[in-house]
This record gives C-alpha cells, structure tokens and sequence, in this order.
C-alpha cells in the first residue's frame, strides 16, 4: 500500500508539472498571437493612411497639370 500511495505521488506530480509547463506554453503562444494581431492592424492602418495620402497627392499633381497648362496660355499671350 505505500508503494502505491508513493508511486500515485508522484504520477499526480508529474501530471501537475506537465499542466504546469503546457500552460505556460499556452501562455506564452497567446502572447504571440496577440502580437501577431497587433501587428496586423498597425500594418491595416498604415495601409489605408498610405492610400489617402496618395489619394491626395494625385489631386494636387492633377491640379498642377491645369495650372500649368492655364500659365502656359497666359504666358503664350503676353509673348505675342
């Protein structure tokens, strides 16, 4: 009987160390995650603030294109 009491010890003690270690594996796999997350919507983000910005930056070059355009005219007349 005190065998087995001491060979069920320690199976339940190498089951709680086992627990033990996957939790803190999980722990540490979910830290990863949340990372990973975090990092794809900082990466979404950018994207989309890249996208307004070159939005923007196509209206300004169009509009420059009709100013010059406008200047050329006006130039092209006070030279006659």
């Amino acid at each position: 009987m005190a065998i087995e009491n001491i060979v069920n010890t320690t199976t339940d003690l190498q089951i709680a160390t086992l627990v033990s270690q996957l939790g803190k594996l999980g722990l540490w796999i979910q830290g990863i995650g949340l990372f990973i997350i975090t990092y794809i919507i900082f990466q979404i983000v950018i994207a989309i603030n890249n996208r307004i910005k070159r939005k923007t930056l196509y209206r300004i070059e169009e509009r420059l294109g009709r100013v010059e355009k406008k200047i050329d005219k006006i130039l092209s007349k006070h030279k006659k």
